[in-house]
């Protein structure tokens, strides 16, 4: 066809735009909706919505296969929905929560983020795994999970078989991790405060941090939300040195091949902040407050379970067991680090 017959064709309709996403839109709410489901399920309750999300993702895939149909709407999920439950977790967060654990331990919970994201992406280089692939691997074990790695994914870019490794390894961890360390904590006869500490800066996921934590009491759960929060405060900081980080390492391609490079700015992270500092003013009711956590839950539930529906397994298969070897050493890492500045 050529260009003026094709510049003649009428512009689809804002209706029907909507109607081409709606499909996969709806695919991906639906497992979303199945992942608070089987939540409800006796002792599966500490599962993440995001992790059951992913698995039933894949799951339906091998059922029903990828239809042409839902492509738009799914990759708008993993897009547009993702970014939006970025920007609702800044509710959860206050400044003045983060101030009143101290500045030595808020230190330490910073300090053990940063040694894991660099040595999981210096391990990775050793073990030859991918370079964005190490990266996301770094970013879900050193801030919160899922949700840093499609974050991060926003700047890093990389293969959806990529961000799907990661986000299932993460997510395997998480679960061990939650189920392992409180009992370490009881072996080590730590107090309440310090464990809850080292459960916040090295378990992945906030509902594992409070599934965890609970067990060794209120003050154990309360100084374990706390420090997760640091680490959900440090997504914004750390995807925008990632969006510098990937602009540096294109600069140096050919003016014909990215005529116009730009630092590709994640604006949500913005908006993530801008939340945390309404919420830091006390302007939000704490009802709005739930609520959007809620939604920022289903919200990610379903961009992870896109993910987990467009995913190829074959591809997954194909790149072996390093990085899986990498998500393994970066949990051990955090989880040390972690320990060990937890008796500051």
């Amino acid at each position: 066809m050529d260009t003026a017959a094709t510049a003649a064709l009428p512009r689809p309709t804002p209706a029907a735009r909507v109607g081409g996403l709606l499909p996969g839109v709806l695919l991906s709410m639906g497992l979303a909706a199945g992942a608070m489901g089987v939540r409800k399920i006796p002792g599966l309750e500490h599962l993440s919505p995001a992790m059951i999300a992913i698995l039933l993702g894949i799951a339906l895939r091998r059922v029903i296969g990828l239809r042409p149909g839902v492509r738009g709407g799914l990759v708008f999920s993993m897009r547009t929905l993702l970014r939006l439950a970025v920007v609702l977790l800044g509710l959860q967060v206050t400044f003045s929560q983060i101030v009143g654990m101290g500045v030595t331990t808020l230190l330490a919970v910073i300090a053990g983020l940063l040694v894991c994201f660099f040595g999981t992406v210096w391990l990775g280089a050793r073990l030859g795994v991918e370079p964005k692939l190490a990266r996301l691997i770094a970013t879900g074990t050193s801030i919160c999970g899922a949700s840093a790695i499609v974050a991060g994914n926003s700047v890093t870019r990389a293969k959806d078989e990529d961000v799907g490794y990661a986000l299932a390894a993460i997510t395997l961890l998480g679960i061990v991790a939650m189920l392992t360390e409180p009992a370490i904590s009881l072996l080590l006869h730590m107090l309440p405060g310090q464990a809850g500490v080292w459960l916040g800066a090295s378990l992945h996921d906030v509902a594992q941090v409070v599934v965890a934590s609970s067990q060794l009491g209120d003050e154990a759960m309360r100084s374990a939300t706390i420090a997760k929060m640091v680490r959900i405060l440090m997504l914004a900081p750390m995807v925008l040195a990632m969006a510098a980080y990937e602009h540096r390492q294109h600069k140096g391609r050919k003016a014909e091949d990215e005529p116009h490079a730009k630092i590709p700015v994640p604006w949500f992270v913005f908006g993530f902040l801008a939340l945390a500092g309404i919420n830091s003013a006390g302007l939000v009711p704490a009802e709005v407050i739930r609520t959007t956590g809620l939604t920022a839950g289903i919200m990610l539930a379903a961009a992870v379970g896109a993910m987990g529906f467009a995913m190829d397994l074959r591809a997954l298969h194909a790149k072996g067991l390093r990085p899986l070897i990498l998500a393994v050493a970066s949990w051990l890492l955090i989880g040390t680090v972690a320990l060990s500045l937890s008796y500051l």
